[in-house]
C-alpha cells in the first residue's frame, strides 16, 4: 500500500473542523473543478457512521465513479472512509482533528491506497498518480482552512 499523509493547521474548533470535513455539500463545492457530484447514497448534509456516498467526477481526464463508506467515527476526533468501489484497488482515508490550543486544530489526512493493475498501477503511482493525489489533498485541506477561518463555515455546518 502507498500512503499520503498531510497535516493542516487551522484556526477553528475541533467540532467545526470535524463537521466541515464530512459535509457532502462542502465537498461538492470544494471539488467543483473536477465536477465532483454525489450520485448515490448520502447526497447532502453531514455523512454519518455506516453511510456511503457515491461520487461522479472527472479526474485525469476520465469520468469515473467512486463509492466510499464511513466505517469508523468518533466525533469530533476522527472518521474513516473506505472505498467500496472505484478506480483504486482499495483505499482507507482517516480524517483526524487534533486540538492544539483553545483556537487551533490540526487536520490530519492519512490516506492509504493501492492502485489497480499490479505493476502497471505501481508505475502509474510513480509517474503521476501520487503527485496528482497529493495535489487533491492540498486543494481540499486549503479549502477547509479558508472556510473555517471565516464565517463561511456556517453555510455548511449548522
Amino acid at each position: 500500500m502507498h500512503r499520503i499523509y498531510r497535516e493542516t493547521v487551522i484556526r477553528s474548533t475541533p467540532e467545526r473542523c470535524f463537521d466541515l470535513s464530512r459535509s457532502i455539500d462542502f465537498h461538492k463545492e470544494s471539488m467543483s473543478y473536477s465536477k465532483e457530484i454525489p450520485v448515490a447514497g448520502r447526497k447532502t448534509g453531514l455523512i454519518e457512521l455506516g453511510e456511503f456516498v457515491e461520487w461522479q467526477a472527472t479526474h485525469l481526464f476520465i469520468r469515473q465513479k467512486l463509492s466510499s463508506k464511513i466505517t469508523e467515527m468518533v466525533r469530533p476526533y476522527y472518521f474513516v472512509d473506505e472505498m467500496v468501489s472505484g478506480a483504486f484497488k482499495s483505499f482507507i482515508h482517516r480524517h483526524e482533528v487534533r486540538r492544539i490550543d483553545k483556537e487551533t486544530v490540526v487536520l490530519v489526512d492519512d490516506f492509504w491506497y493501492e492502485a489497480p493493475l499490479g505493476i502497471l498501477g505501481d508505475i502509474a503511482i510513480m509517474l503521476f498518480l501520487e503527485r496528482y493525489m497529493k495535489r487533491l489533498f492540498e486543494i481540499r485541506s486549503l479549502a477547509i482552512k479558508t472556510v473555517l477561518e471565516t464565517d463561511e463555515w456556517k453555510k455548511y455546518v449548522t
